[in-house]
């Protein structure tokens, strides 16, 4: 069994959203698992799985809907992006070898590029140390694409050498399940946000294996730190909730309300109040423990 989570660049548009998830969820053998959207960020989620090729079809079925109608040109999104199907990530279950996960990755990869979509491997699937970060790989997002691909280090690994006109570039990588946690905060200053990420991720001096983003919410009139925990076996959810919390008294602010986006191994949420942070769990959202096993590089 495989997981894919893509994220998709789109997340306001009820009826194209509803047109990609049929298009993963139409293939015979996947199981659509869970979606999310947020208007703010202008991005989609979806979680599927399914068998390898089963799951490869469903993603090569998804990108030819989401590069035929995203137009990045006119996209815009607190969330960074390279690319209107931005990231496919495959996530082998727990047991399953890597290099089956590895393989679909190059499959889908080697589909993306027939499309006319440049596409870089990140994660396990990186073909070198510089690609393995998915936040070094969006550094300059869509608008900085072409000159970032002209660069000898940056060549596509797959497809075209420069960025599809409309689609930009899709990073396709291979990672173990992984935690996305988003903490809603009462101010509308963004600085607060940006603080606690910078002081929360390991890039500023943080956490080990955490990623963090402070972004404004301009629809809902609110800020937000949106986080990614690539080993949450070395730093548990409950550490980051922690820290997290301490940041927050010390800038004067208040949670109002978190998230997980897409699934997240049991294992990963155990001992962690997730009420007292005005959580809601939606059905699917618990990865079985097939799926579980808590490493990986990026989101």
């Amino acid at each position: 069994m495989l997981l894919c989570e893509p994220n998709i660049s789109e997340g306001r548009d009820a009826r194209r959203m509803e047109r990609f998830a049929a298009a993963a969820a139409g293939v015979s053998g996947v199981e659509l698992l869970h979606r999310s959207s947020d208007a703010d960020h202008n991005r989609m989620v979806l979680s599927f799985c399914g068998p390898a090729e089963a799951v490869v079809e469903a993603a090569r079925a998804l990108a030819a809907a989401v590069y035929g109608e995203v137009d990045l040109t006119c996209h815009r999104g607190a969330h960074p992006r390279i690319g209107a199907l931005d990231v496919v990530p495959f996530v082998p279950g727990y047991g399953a070898p890597e290099s089956e996960a590895l393989k679909a990755c190059k499959s889908f990869g080697a589909a993306a590029a027939d499309m006319g979509v440049p596409v870089l491997y990140y994660g396990r699937a990186a073909s070198s140390p510089l690609r393995s970060s998915l936040p070094r790989i969006r550094s300059g997002q869509f608008e900085g694409l072409a000159a970032k691909l002209a660069l000898p280090e940056w060549r596509p690994d797959e497809g075209p050498p420069a960025p599809h006109p409309t689609a930009g570039a899709t990073a396709a990588g291979v990672r173990r399940p992984i935690v996305r946690f988003n903490a809603n905060l009462d101010a509308r200053d963004p600085a607060p946000a940006r603080r606690i990420a910078a002081a929360i991720r390991e890039s500023g001096g943080g956490l080990p294996h955490v990623q963090a983003l402070g972004l404004e919410l301009e629809r809902r009139g609110a800020t937000q730190v949106s986080m990614n925990l690539l080993r949450y076996s070395v730093t548990p959810l409950s550490t980051v909730v922690e820290s997290l919390s301490a940041l927050v008294r010390a800038e004067g602010v208040a949670i109002t309300g978190s998230e997980l986006i897409g699934p997240a191994p049991a294992d990963a949420l155990r001992g962690v109040d997730l009420a007292s942070l005005n959580a809601i769990i939606e059905p699917g959202q618990i990865l079985e423990p097939s799926f579980a096993g808590g490493s990986a590089n990026a989101a």
